[in-house]
């Protein structure tokens, strides 16, 4: 009798064991992890859905362009909302560590990341790169008897004026990497704004999003489009076959997409499994099932067959570090000198 109570008690602690594993395993698939997402719409749907698949974990997602994802963390860093930040270059990561946004993390996963897509302190980590182009309508070039714009010193052609879209630079990291871009193919700060004062005659409208130039354009609501080129690839694929892309051949900017955990963030074990999650292949993968093409950062990844092969074009030396530290400064200068 004594051997069977034992084997009673055993059997009851391994019960009391295995009843403990399974309510933290359900406690843990209750929560919900908020994610502040700078993809388009569908590639952030897509990513979301596999991360559950993967991993059970429950997702709100809240989609947003990068300049808007960072004035948002910084207006909630009294009381995080969201604990992870998914997507968008990474200077406007560097602008949120220099306020103290965003906590490090070094991922198990980041060791195959290589040195110049990640911060050396694990604030950020890059997840993919892309490079700028232009979105020329092919109907617009045909009627003004124009070539689709190959520098940026072509889009200075007066017939191209009030005819070019892009974003707005405080709220759209597509278009602060266009504002930087500039100053580094012109040769420095002057040189670059008196472009960028030149470009802005020559500018319909200053969208929210950094994509919505390629759609508009698409849509013939104007002629030329700036923003990434794998966003044009995606629009292409869409059906508005009147998209024709160019690189700028005298120099062209590319972002490193990353992803953050925020600083004193909810649910930080959820938040550093998404980090983790998002660094490996598979994660980096899923933009293809939505057409969307940007050159990937995990080394063990298969690359998008149509995304532009950054050795093929004229990449300037674009410093991340540099162009977050400088971020506000320039921002303000633009707004006070070009978009008077």
């Amino acid at each position: 009798m004594k051997k069977f109570g034992k084997v009673l008690t055993c059997l009851g602690l391994a019960a009391s064991i295995s009843l403990s594993a399974v309510t933290q395993v359900v406690a843990q698939q209750n929560e919900r992890l908020t994610v502040y997402v700078g993809f388009q719409e569908d590639h952030a749907v897509e990513a979301m859905r596999q991360f559950n698949r993967d991993t059970g974990i429950q997702v709100n997602m809240v989609r947003m362009s990068a300049g808007e994802i960072l004035a948002r963390i910084r207006a909630e860093q009294s009381n995080p909302q969201a604990s992870v930040w998914y997507g968008g270059p990474a200077d406007t990561f560097v602008a949120a560590v220099q306020e103290g946004l965003l906590t490090p993390y070094v991922s198990p996963n980041a060791s195959v990341i290589a040195d110049e897509f990640k911060d050396v302190d694990g604030h950020w980590t890059g997840i993919y790169v892309g490079a700028l182009g232009f979105a020329s309508n092919r109907d617009f070039l045909a009627r003004n008897g124009l070539e689709a714009p190959k520098s940026w010193e072509d889009l200075l052609d007066p017939r191209f004026e009030n005819e070019i879209i892009m974003a707005h630079p405080a709220s759209s990291g597509t278009a602060y990497t266009i504002l930087y871009t500039a100053l580094q193919v012109f040769g420095g700060e002057e040189q670059g704004f008196d472009y960028l004062k030149k470009l802005h005659p020559q500018v319909q409208q200053y969208t929210t999003s950094g994509s919505a130039p390629g759609r508009m354009v698409g849509m013939r609501e104007a002629g030329v489009g700036l923003l990434f080129a794998h966003d044009i690839i995606k629009f292409q694929e869409e059906g508005f076959s009147s998209l024709v892309l160019t690189i700028p051949e005298d120099g062209t900017g590319y972002e490193t997409g990353a992803v953050a955990i925020v600083n004193n963030a909810p649910n930080m074990d959820l938040a550093q499994r998404f980090i983790d999650w998002a660094l490996t292949p598979a994660a980096q993968e899923v933009g293809q099932r939505t057409g969307s093409y940007q050159n990937l950062t995990n080394p063990n990844a298969k690359e998008p067959e149509r995304a532009v092969r950054l050795a093929d074009i004229n990449t300037i030396d674009y410093d991340a570090i540099e162009a977050g530290s400088q971020r506000s400064r320039l921002i303000n200068r633009w707004n006070t000198e070009v978009n008077r």
